[in-house]
């Protein structure tokens, strides 16, 4: 099972999804097919972009969501920057 997560900001969740499955990108097509797992909405872009980057710099923010997903952490311990599509919409 592949535990790989993408962390993201988009104002489209459906189009990034699509983006991400039909994508030539490395990463993005290196774990086919995504699906979206996880997202939070906010009102003000520059809140979601905050929250993005808190994710991804943060590793007690990170941690936090994981153990509300009940993602296990010793499935991939390898993974560093993880994501299996949490995208954020605007």
């Amino acid at each position: 099972m592949d535990t790989t997560f993408y962390i993201g900001y988009t104002n489209s969740i459906d189009r990034r999804l699509k983006e991400h499955n039909y994508s030539k990108g490395r990463f993005t097509r290196k774990h086919i097919p995504w699906k979206l797992v996880y997202y939070e909405a906010f009102n003000d872009k520059f809140l979601a972009k905050r929250r993005e980057k808190m994710l991804k710099e943060t590793s007690r923010a990170w941690q936090e969501l994981r153990k509300r997903l009940g993602v296990n952490y010793r499935e991939k311990k390898s993974q560093t920057n993880p994501a299996q599509d949490i995208l954020f919409s605007k």
